[in-house]
């Protein structure tokens, strides 16, 4: 019986304390409620439909997810988003680019403004928040003087690949599944991952076993920005001809993602591939209720209650296992030594 209780309290503990087990049985169970809650909600057209915006989401969301590792939280996410849209539709059709080259810079670009947050984080010691929001309105500006106040139709081939299959799968669901397990082989499985965690739990820690720290956290800045570059490329390609402030709905569900995926705010320990299904959770609740007739604002509510709710859960589970062990636990017998007067005979 004792087992048996270790055993429930240690899986209560991993789906309820960041592990991948309590995401991963949550998208199951609304994935096996969706069709009660809302018939037909699971057919194949508005699964193909919430598909790609969910594929987006795992991208931009696994460049957040290393950001976060670090301790810090990237707000230049729609500034970013917006970047790699206008430079990769404006560019083959304002300046004749080919379409390729288009692509690569609508990618490296925020790639390297990406370089630009983490030596300002790392080497001038700026807060991160600082950064990226001052980042996230340059871009914005930026953006608006390249398009011209206009947004651009993407070309017709990468309007095709976005809206595309392979084998019945679609081709955003099939990069996004690439750059997640990618990603989450070299966070969990090489060096770079393991002095990534390293730096993240403790930065002095890690410079005292030699690890080039600014170096790491740069590298997390840099792949952010590149993830954050795919994912506005793909989504400007799905989209067609996407708006300037194309990215702005991907703030919040990012970092709802990275928290519901059990990276913690505080850095450490981080997966890539539990944010991947906690942004495929969060797509999914957000079609399931705009079936129901929701608004687009009381979505927002709705991802804004369940990260709350988590993080509260996160928080209370460990305090209230320990309080129960303290409970079942008896208190130390302690020994006592009779002193005074009339127990001098004993000592003698």
């Amino acid at each position: 019986m004792t087992d048996f209780t270790s055993q429930a309290g240690s899986v209560w503990r991993r789906m309820l304390s960041g592990s991948w087990v309590g995401i991963t049985v949550a998208t199951a169970l609304l994935f096996a409620l969706s069709p009660v809650i809302a018939p037909g909600s699971l057919g194949a057209a508005p699964l193909l439909s919430m598909l790609p915006f969910a594929s987006v989401l795992a991208i931009v969301a696994a460049g957040q997810t290393l950001v976060v590792q670090q301790r810090g939280l990237d707000l230049s996410i729609p500034g970013m988003i917006a970047l790699a849209a206008v430079l990769s539709t404006g560019l083959p059709q304002n300046y004749g680019w080919p379409l390729w080259a288009a692509v690569i810079a609508g990618i490296v670009g925020p790639g390297i403004v990406g370089i630009v947050n983490g030596v300002l984080v790392t080497v001038f010691k700026v807060m991160p928040l600082v950064v990226t929001l001052g980042m996230n309105a340059m871009l914005l500006g930026t953006v608006f003087f390249i398009a011209d106040g206009t947004p651009s139709g993407a070309p017709a081939e990468l309007n095709g690949f976005a809206l595309d299959r392979t084998l019945g799968i679609p081709n955003t669901l099939l990069i996004a599944i690439v750059v997640v397990v990618l990603a989450g082989l070299v966070t969990q499985k090489s060096i770079v991952g393991r002095r990534l965690t390293a730096v993240g739990v403790s930065e002095r820690a890690a410079a005292a076993l030699g690890i080039r720290v600014n170096v790491y956290q740069m590298f997390a800045y840099a792949f952010a920005g590149l993830a954050y570059g795919a994912g506005g490329v793909l989504l400007a390609g799905y989209t067609k001809t996407p708006a300037l402030f194309l990215g702005d709905s991907y703030l919040l569900p990012s970092v709802a993602a990275v928290v519901l995926g059990g990276t913690a705010l505080t850095g450490g320990i981080a997966s890539v591939v539990s944010t991947g299904i906690a942004a495929l959770f969060l797509t999914q609740l957000g079609q399931l209720l705009r079936s129901l007739g929701w608004q687009d604002a009381l979505q927002l509510i709705a991802q804004s209650v369940v990260l709350i709710a988590v993080v509260l859960v996160r928080e209370l589970v460990p305090v209230l296992v320990r309080r129960s062990r303290s409970r079942r636990t008896p208190p130390p017998l302690r020994q006592f030594r009779a002193s005074g007067p009339e127990y001098a005979h004993y000592d003698a």
